[in-house]
């Protein structure tokens, strides 16, 4: 048998950190069984619907390199093979016309809830020979068994049971004619031929009902695994108070795609004590039946540790390359300055993020005419004058523009003047960068290039002088 598995997104919102982790597990599941994984736009609510949302969801499939067979399925372009089905159980007396009103429904419903039970229709239009032919005012609900039970055999879950009776008629046609969630869900699993279902754990309770209306196709349901869902770093239901943000967030926020697709699998799943994997080490390892039954929470500290630790490992010509992406997205031109394999050699081993890095990366490609004030204030004073404006000297007259003869005149500066390395090299950061960070000093100075270290230089001298003079 083929394992078949599909991702299947609604497009009515942003695809956030939970769909995203379902879909990567799915995917895992599929590439450790060479099998299929198909992406399913579940569109047929068209108001809700947008393409905007179906962008998402296609951009974050791209980032995370995660591959689907052929082109993703829509739904919204199956209601003819939906509306034959919901025919097929009408026909065969499996499902059937309901015109109960909103108000006998809250009735019903208010009965039930009475009497200590759930609140569910009471099937009564399930026999009645009456229903008038109003097409626009009925609905169609599947005729439930009710008698015996449905077993869940989840690969998460475990066992689980739910008794028929329990379970209502459920609507799987609206009175406009548009099919349901749990009818549609059925008719594309079958004619997908999926094996394996993965997805929320929101969605178990659906699952017996789609498993009975498969049974009423006479077909055998897939396989599921209920996913746990994702809480906060409170342990609480993810919502707006945690900031939950679109997947394509986490990439605009400078996160490496393996290091986000390592966080997310580490999210209920896990092999030992590794914590870092590489995408084969994922697809090898990976196992539907090692994931949690319980929720995980995120940690944003733990993500950025690993983001770091990924750009650390990764090669330099990739970095390159994405903070060149970067820099662009601010619109900064990096044709005007140092390489850029040669700044991620300097920066990697320093920033947590590519955002991080293009942040402090801005003085190797712009000017400024400020300094950041607490800086300039706790370094550029008029007690380092004297020994910056003779480095200043110092530099204009070196021969080589490199690490050697930049640390050399630091290092000359510094011991003629009495001055421990720090408290001449961090004015000089200062001056030449405009802020109190950036690499080693000489990597700092050879990257902003001889013209702008001395061009900054004169501008830090002005700016103490104007200070001495108050």
């Amino acid at each position: 048998m083929t394992v078949r598995t599909r991702f299947a997104p609604s497009p009515t919102g942003y695809l956030h950190i939970g769909g995203i982790r379902t879909a990567l597990f799915s995917w895992l599941f599929v590439k450790h069984h060479a099998g299929d994984f198909i992406l399913r736009i579940e569109d047929t609510d068209k108001e809700r619907s947008t393409e905007e949302a179906v962008q998402v969801i296609l951009d974050s499939m791209q980032w995370l390199e995660l591959d689907f067979n052929g082109k993703p399925y829509f739904q919204s372009e199956h209601f003819e093979r939906y509306k034959e089905v919901i025919q097929q159980l009408l026909s065969e007396d499996k499902a059937y016309y309901c015109c109960c009103s909103k108000e006998e429904l809250e009735t019903m419903r208010n009965d039930a809830m009475t009497k200590g039970e759930k609140p569910k229709y009471n099937r009564k239009c399930r026999h009645r020979t009456d229903v008038p032919d109003e097409k626009g005012s009925q609905v169609v609900r599947f005729k439930n068994p009710t008698t015996g039970e449905v077993v869940v055999d989840d690969l998460i879950q475990g066992s689980v049971r739910y008794q028929n009776a329990e379970l209502d008629d459920l609507i799987i046609a609206r009175s406009d004619g548009t099919p349901t969630y749990n009818l549609t869900v059925v008719v594309d699993d079958l004619d997908m031929e999926i094996s394996h279902v993965i997805r929320g754990d929101d969605h178990l309770n659906n699952t017996p009902r789609q498993m009975n209306i498969f049974s009423a196709l006479d077909v055998a349901a897939p396989r599921y695994a209920h996913v746990p869902m994702i809480l906060g770093p409170d342990g609480k239901k993810l919502s707006k108070r945690h900031g939950t943000v679109s997947v394509l967030q986490y990439r605009e926020d400078g996160y490496l795609r393996d290091a986000f697709l390592n966080y997310l699998v580490r999210l209920g799943w896990s092999h030992g004590d590794k914590e870092i994997f590489s995408e084969k080490e994922m697809i090898e390892l990976f196992d539907i039946k090692d994931v949690n039954k319980a929720a995980s929470a995120i940690n944003p500290e733990k993500l950025l540790w690993l983001n770091s630790e990924y750009i650390k490992a990764s090669g330099i010509t990739k970095l390159a390359v994405l903070l060149k992406d970067q820099l662009e997205k601010l619109n900064i031109d990096s044709s005007d300055g140092p390489g850029l394999e040669e700044l991620v050699i300097v920066q990697r081993e320093r920033c947590k993020d590519l955002v991080e890095m293009v942040e402090q990366s801005r003085c190797f490609f712009e000017d400024f005419d400020s300094f950041d004030e607490a800086a300039a204030k706790k370094h550029l004073r008029p007690v380092i004058l004297e020994a910056l404006t003779n480095l200043r000297e110092c530099l204009s007259i070196l021969n080589s523009w490199s690490n050697e003869e930049i640390y050399g005149a630091v290092t000359a500066a510094a011991e003629e003047f009495g001055l421990k390395m720090g408290k001449i090299a961090q004015p000089l950061r200062v001056a030449v960068t405009g802020v109190g960070v950036s690499p080693p000093i000489d990597d700092t100075l050879r990257l902003v290039g001889k013209e702008r270290t001395l061009k900054r230089l004169d501008l830090a001298l002005k700016y103490i002088q104007l200070r001495a003079s108050t």
